[in-house]
């Protein structure tokens, strides 16, 4: 039996980085949803929180998981069923791209704490900012191709 242990930090944004997730209230429901129905497909969501345009999540990848077959999994049933309950007025969708990084064990503790206070992190801070800062610390990006 193999032993694996392999963390990933997701971030992905709503469609056209709309306000979908509006209030609390909504996005407590939707993140809810997310870890419940992970559960029934083997995803293990260690961490999931966010804001009202987009969503974090800890997972601890499985033996026979990738990163493509994870995200499709998520976002696509989680938009399936923000419209199928009639969550948001209008059509929901997620963005297309998504942030994905792994995680070593000496920082897990740190991004689950980070992802838990995103409510508070973005009153002062956009999710745009902290994206392309994400994309930069990673390497994606340089700083100064950073568009302000």
């Amino acid at each position: 039996m193999p032993y694996v242990k392999v963390y990933i930090h997701f971030v992905w944004s709503t469609k056209n980085r709309e306000r979908f997730l509006s209030n609390k209230e909504i996005r407590t429901r939707v993140w809810k949803h997310i870890k419940d129905n992970s559960i029934t497909k083997d995803i293990y969501i260690d961490t999931i929180n966010g804001f009202s345009d987009h969503c974090h999540c800890l997972v601890s990848l499985g033996v026979n998981q990738n990163i493509q077959q994870i995200m499709q999994l998520i976002k696509g049933e989680s938009s399936f069923w923000i419209n199928k309950e009639k969550i948001t007025k209008e059509k929901f969708e997620w963005q297309d791209e998504y942030f994905a990084a792994s995680v070593s064990e000496s920082l897990i503790e740190k991004t689950r704490n980070y992802i838990k206070g995103q409510e508070n992190h973005h009153e002062k801070v956009s999710f745009q900012h902290k994206y392309d800062d994400f994309l930069a610390k990673c390497g994606f990006l340089r700083h100064k191709d950073i568009q302000v």
